[in-house]
């Protein structure tokens, strides 16, 4: 495997890594954050003028191509900024699953709009009682007349409130936890019987709760074959993951530059804290997670791009491997950064505590270290 950034990849990091400076200093964040949108509609048009919105789409669906370690590079350095926009909602689950699943049609009109920043997306997955099982679906669709009608409730649908268009999964046959059964529905967001309660996230995203009451959507509302569209959730969520993971090394990439600069100057008994010696092996531990958890985010994005179009259990490992490896990493990092930073660190006016949510949130999403656990022994 070849470690080395192209030059291309290169500016790509470098231009990520300027946005952040330029534009995610720690108050203009909250500022975003306490908005009505919690994002930067600017900051969303420059994504798309940059290309960033397009970058993991092939060029037959309209985008530029890129690997996922090109969105693994885009990511880490969205995590050393915790930036606040959509990207994981429209791009990474919204927009991949359109272009998995989705007809010519549904490609050249929602995708095109995706890249051009003109329209968002967001994925419901998730329902109260299926804590991390993707196939566990009680929402339903039944067929009438020439469409269907969608009934059901999905929890903690990331920035729903300000999407277009909102993606479901819907049961027709089986029983609640069939993986056969499942298939994608994409609802416009202004849809009658479509309802939304939407709040702040502890990491200061937004989310909503999903309420489908009687929706009635077209043939052409459904994404792939009917019942089919469990293994393609699951090849996005993974995908999904290997990002989610990348941001995790960004974001304990700065813990640690953070946590470095204050044990230098935080002075006790006349002499930095940094010089104690327990310190200076605390610091080590820290960065030798980080270290570890970027070389699990580098291979699960590489074996990515290796990988056929088909899943293997091999990569069902891969994904929740690195999900829970950098989900141990990234609760040590946090705590440890709080705890070396003092009362300071505790502050919502001193940036770590919002490194520490979003680490904290990660682990949480798509599944935590115990769920990964179990399911990369349950794929030996």
């Amino acid at each position: 495997m070849d470690f080395e950034l192209s030059s291309e990849q290169t500016l790509l990091k470098d231009s990520v890594d300027r946005f952040v400076k330029d534009n995610y200093e720690l108050a203009a964040r909250r500022a975003l954050v306490a908005s009505d949108l919690g994002f930067s509609k600017d900051n969303w048009d420059l994504f798309a003028e940059m290309g960033w919105l397009g970058l993991p789409f092939s060029e037959e669906s309209g985008g530029y191509g890129g690997s996922n370690v090109d969105v693994s590079i885009l990511m880490e350095s969205f995590g050393e900024g915790l930036v606040v926009e959509p990207y994981m909602a429209t791009v990474l689950l919204g927009g991949r699953l359109v272009e998995m699943a989705g007809t010519a049609d549904q490609k050249e009109t929602i995708l095109a709009a995706v890249i051009e920043g003109k329209m968002q997306l967001a994925f419901g997955y998730s329902e109260p009682q299926s804590r991390f099982d993707l196939f566990d679906v009680t929402t339903t669709a039944t067929a009438s007349g020439d469409g269907y009608v969608l009934n059901g409730h999905k929890g903690l649908v990331y920035h729903a409130g300000s999407a277009d268009k909102i993606i479901v999964t819907a049961r027709s046959p089986g029983g609640q936890r069939d993986k056969a059964g499942i298939s994608l529905f994409i609802v416009d967001a202004n849809t009658k019987g479509l309802s939304l309660k939407s709040y702040r996230t502890l990491d200061g995203q937004r989310a909503s709760e999903v309420i489908l009451d009687g929706v009635e959507v077209g043939r052409d509302a459904m994404l792939g074959a009917e019942g089919q569209a469990f293994p393609i959730v699951e090849k996005v969520t993974d995908l999904a993951i290997g990002a989610a993971s990348a941001e995790a090394v960004g974001a304990m990439r700065r813990v640690n530059q953070m946590t470095i600069e204050y044990v230098k100057t935080r002075q006790q008994f006349g002499s930095p804290i940094g010089s104690n010696q327990v310190i200076k092996h605390r610091l080590a531990d820290m960065l030798i997670e980080e270290e570890q958890s970027k070389a699990m985010s580098d291979m699960a994005a590489m074996r990515a791009d290796m990988a056929k179009e088909t899943r293997s259990d091999d990569q069902v490992q891969t994904a929740s491997a690195t999900k829970a490896r950098i989900g141990e990493a990234a609760k040590f990092v946090g705590e440890q950064g709080i705890q070396l930073h003092g009362g300071i660190g505790m502050t919502d006016e001193y940036a770590i505590g919002h490194y520490y949510k979003r680490l904290q949130t990660i682990d949480k999403l798509f599944g935590n270290v115990d769920y990964h656990l179990r399911r990369f022994s349950d794929a030996r």
